[in-house]
């Protein structure tokens, strides 16, 4: 690694902290060592995950486990919604190699799993282990840290169901940790559909300890720039050191699982459908405008050029940084899943192996401003006395869980 690389990881470091300096509600009573305990935090789990053989391992059995999962969703899919070809003469395409039957499917099944896996007490025993490294790392209360590292694995508004009975009580700062910490991250539900998408892309990689390892370090990144923007020493703890129970039985877990996940898989679709209209229709207004002046213009390229020093800030070369700039200042204006096929469908030489895998973790989150409509009116359902704090934080925790995507895409790019 040469100086001026050494120069750029460190501009990054400082800039992607200075950069939530100003959001801050008393920059004055800050308390930096949490900012230094969450990269330090960031940095020792990415080498865990990254570089011991052991937890290598397991992540490549955890992969051949989601070919199985792929494999078992066809299956059912194919039941569902297969269907032959009238005229083998005549060219045919299946509805399972569209989006919403081949992809959004993935969504249900991993939806399914997660929840039977939570009442085994599998995911609850982890998701504890990283509540309670968080609470003594940052000194916050057991349900906002339960809230914040539910989001490896549940969605973003069945992370704070956890801690419904605890929501009402939660100061602002407390607030913000979990909606930053529910759009920093992804859920396990959809991680399996974006690898649908992304497998042929990232052949070599496996993507399940990439997406997992992700969502890992953005939580304790989540929980650093909400420290920033509401310093505040405030604790909402437990009246009982448990975790709450969820579903009732196996069975349960089954069919609520199925159920919430086929209602993320049809607001999934349904959001893609609006978001890529729109943009079509703001693209067709800018190219009349732009040709009358003799160049080419598009939300893609303005917010490429937008988002292409925080690109530079992550690690990645200047003359790759508009390009990354633009899938990332996509995902936060759209979604993953418009930004996701677009850095699998990158042209050879676009970008470099290291700069795609850094780009793949800044976009691992669901850091978007649908996402905040999302949060608000799912956390306002738990607690409709608080919806004007909701609002009121909302858009610090879209600063915040962008900027830690981004902070664990310049962590990561130190071990690749």
């Amino acid at each position: 690694m040469d100086i001026l690389s050494i120069a750029q990881i460190i501009i990054g470091f400082l800039g992607l902290i200075i950069i939530a300096m100003p959001f801050s509600e008393n920059f004055k009573i800050i308390n930096f060592k949490y900012i230094v305990y969450g990269i330090l935090a960031q940095i020792v789990l990415a080498a865990i995950l990254l570089k011991i053989p052991i937890v290598i391992t397991a992540f490549e059995l955890l992969g051949n486990g989601v070919i199985i999962l792929q494999e078992a969703t066809m299956e059912g899919a194919s039941f569902v919604f297969g269907y032959p070809p009238s005229d083998l003469d005549t060219p045919y395409r299946s509805l399972l190699e569209t989006f919403a039957f081949g992809v959004l499917p993935y969504i249900i099944v991993m939806a399914c799993v997660s929840a039977i896996l939570w009442y085994w007490g599998i995911l609850p025993f982890i998701v504890n282990l990283i509540s309670q490294a968080c609470q003594k790392l940052f000194n916050i209360g057991g349900p906002v840290g339960l809230g914040a590292a539910a989001n490896v694995f549940v969605g973003q508004v069945e992370a704070p169901l956890l801690i419904r009975p605890y929501v009402s009580n939660l100061s602002n700062k407390e607030l913000l940790i979990l909606m930053t910490a529910g759009m920093a991250t992804v859920a396990g539900s959809v991680m399996v559909a974006l690898i649908s998408i992304l497998d042929t892309a990232f052949a070599d990689e496996n993507l399940i300890q990439h997406f997992i390892t992700a969502s890992v370090l953005s939580v304790p990144a989540a929980i650093m720039y909400a420290n920033i923007m509401i310093p505040s020493n405030s604790i909402t703890d437990f009246n009982e050191n448990k975790i709450p129970k969820v579903y009732k039985s196996t069975m349960d877990a089954v069919t609520r699982g199925s159920s919430d996940g086929a209602s993320i898989a049809v607001s999934v679709g349904t959001i893609l459908i609006a978001v890529i209209a729109l943009v079509y229709i703001v693209n067709s207004i800018l190219g009349v405008i732009s040709y009358q002046f003799g160049f080419d213009l598009s939300i893609e390229i303005i917010l490429g050029y937008i988002f292409a020093p925080i690109a530079w800030l992550m690690g990645i070369p200047w003359n790759e940084a508009v390009i990354a700039g633009e899938l990332l200042g996509i995902k936060t204006t759209l979604n993953e899943f418009v930004a996701y096929p677009g850095l699998a469908s990158l042209e050879n030489g676009e970008l470099s192996d290291k700069s795609k895998l850094i780009t793949f973790y800044s976009l691992c989150g669901f850091a978007n401003f649908s996402s905040v409509g999302i949060l608000i009116s799912g956390i306002t359902a738990m607690a409709p006395e608080r919806k004007d704090d909701l609002i009121n934080v909302s858009f610090k925790a879209l600063v915040g869980a962008t900027l830690a995507s981004c902070m664990t895409g310049l962590i990561v790019g130190l071990f690749i």
